[in-house]
């Protein structure tokens, strides 16, 4: 198959448009554009799904065309840059299918839309009801310029085989990479060297921590790489990129996870009598009465005898209610439970002691700094298989069943994760600075994008708000066309202050947001 290049954006896109009112201080309209110390002639982009242009919880065509190394390369086009290759999937459904040999399954879901609004909040579903047309089996030619590899985490880069689709449903490979691979024993950044780039970016690191805080800080799930492996394998990447190229190029550090709407929107206390009334608030109080007489009262009178009153308190039928979740740093109570609902009189406790002692020792009531990923919104209220004998009432997770460790992020959690990444960016930083490169502190923009005054481009205000920001695609983790265009500009800003080029920003404001029904 031939190289799939990328087309054409739109023109308005690509040229000078830069408004003085804007946040974004490299203003180069009306000047000759030069590349300065620098040669784009063949910029090659390092990174995972960010830089792939993933976005809407998929990789699809569109969304490519509008990923941040394309962007870049179309303005270093203009200082003489060569042709820019992307790994193009088939459609912009989205999604994978692999053939086993025994026959095709699907691997990777299609693409969300927002179907409707239910309540002021989206309802989404997945493209082409959720059937992929792109097959993995289907080895392009390269090799291709774009080398984001979504789901990588920075060994990756570095792991022979990553590539090979015998590894794929054993997940020693990644399917993304299959596609384009030069061979099934090659690395990343073999591929990446052996094009012999001139120039590079590179944004990898942030699997390496979100992938963990998205399953909760549930380590079972995915690990958080501690620090020092990190930095071990950061530097081994960088090291080989300075002793096998001679290319200059930007690198970019990792934002915290706070600053992402995946783990910031849905809140912590979404119980409501209209929630759990489905709709109907009288139905709702009624239900909280009975939870309150069944199971916080009873819970709250038994724990506060240990001074632990505080972990569940009673539901509220005028206020909004907080989630119940296992928080396993805790003390486990479950023993005292048992032996105070045994001890209490009330037949209904006394059947349920040892129930009750198992599954509400580490129990407690979620609260603000705990940070729920927008995923967990969708298993709020569904059944938990109870042993036989249990009322079916106390089945529901989230509410009467404690929401295990993979739903809710605890603010411990997110300490220990924001905790990791600064270290992450300290290795990042120094990298940039031992080497030369440029860099990007991308860490910072998302922070400024996350606050309340957001980032203005040429009259149009971004923010990380889920949906109506602008900036963030359906899964709340990766951009839009816009944000990928702001992080274009942020890095041709840092480019052009550390090799006197003067590449022009994009117009961000020409490319897609979230499209509405």
């Amino acid at each position: 198959m031939k190289k799939i290049l990328i087309s054409t954006i739109a023109v308005s896109a690509l040229f000078f448009t830069v408004s003085c009112n804007t946040d974004f201080d490299n203003d180069v309209s009306n000047v000759v554009v030069t590349n300065g110390d620098a040669d784009f002639s063949k910029y090659v982009a390092l990174g995972n799904s960010l830089t792939a242009g993933y976005r809407d919880n998929a990789l699809y065509a569109d969304g490519q065309m509008e990923s941040y190394p394309s962007m870049i390369a179309q303005q270093m086009m203009l200082t003489g840059g060569g042709a820019f290759t992307q790994p193009l999937m088939a459609d912009n459904n989205g999604g994978l299918l692999f053939n086993t040999g025994a026959g095709t399954v699907q691997i990777a879901n299609t693409k969300l839309y927002i179907n409707d609004f239910i309540d002021g909040a989206p309802d989404l579903k997945n493209a082409n009801n959720n059937v992929a047309t792109t097959l993995v089996n289907t080895v392009l030619t390269g090799p291709f310029n774009n080398m984001g590899v979504p789901g990588a985490r920075v060994s990756h880069l570095l792991a022979p085989g990553y590539g090979n689709p015998a590894g794929i449903l054993a997940k020693t490979a990644n399917p993304y990479f299959v596609r384009f691979a030069s061979s099934p024993n090659t690395s990343i950044l073999a591929d990446f060297v052996a094009q012999s780039p001139t120039f590079f970016s590179l944004w990898i690191g942030s699997n390496d921590a979100l992938l963990y805080a998205l399953a909760g800080g549930d380590s079972t799930i995915e690990a958080l790489t501690p620090a020092a492996e990190f930095a071990t394998y950061y530097n081994m990447v960088i090291n080989q990129i300075s002793t096998g190229t001679t290319a200059k190029g930007v690198i970019a550090n990792i934002p915290n996870v706070t600053s992402i709407p995946s783990l910031t929107t849905f809140p912590y206390n979404p119980l409501t009598a209209k929630v759990l009334g489905q709709g109907d608030i009288a139905a709702g109080e009624a239900n909280i009465d009975a939870l309150n007489a069944q199971l916080y009262g009873p819970l709250n009178q038994i724990l506060t005898a240990f001074s632990a009153g505080d972990r569940i308190k009673p539901l509220s039928k005028t206020g909004a209610n907080p989630m119940l979740i296992k928080d396993e740093s805790l003390p486990n109570l479950g023993a005292q439970i048992t032996a105070a609902a045994s001890a209490s009189g009330n037949p209904t406790l006394m059947a349920l002691a040892g129930y009750l002692g198992a599954v509400y020792g580490q129990a407690r009531q979620t609260k603000p700094g705990d940070l729920t990923p927008l995923t967990t919104k969708a298993a709020l209220g569904t059944l938990e298989t109870l042993p036989p004998g249990i009322p079916a009432s106390l089945a529901s997770r989230g509410i009467a069943y404690p929401f295990a460790d993979k739903y809710v992020l605890t603010s411990t959690e997110v300490e220990e994760v924001n905790t990791t990444i600064a270290a992450y960016n300290q290795v990042i930083k120094n990298a940039a600075d031992g080497k030369g490169y440029a860099f990007v502190d991308a860490n910072a923009k998302m922070i400024e994008l996350a606050s309340a005054s957001g980032i203005q481009w040429d009259g149009v205000r971004y923010t990380s708000k889920f949906v109506t920001g602008g900036t963030f695609s359906l899964d709340g983790v990766h951009l839009t066309g816009r944000g990928y265009a702001l992080i274009a500009n942020e890095f041709m800003k840092e480019i052009n202050k550390k090799y006197n080029s003067n590449l022009p920003m994009v117009n961000v404001n020409s490319y897609s947001g979230v499209t509405f029904p």
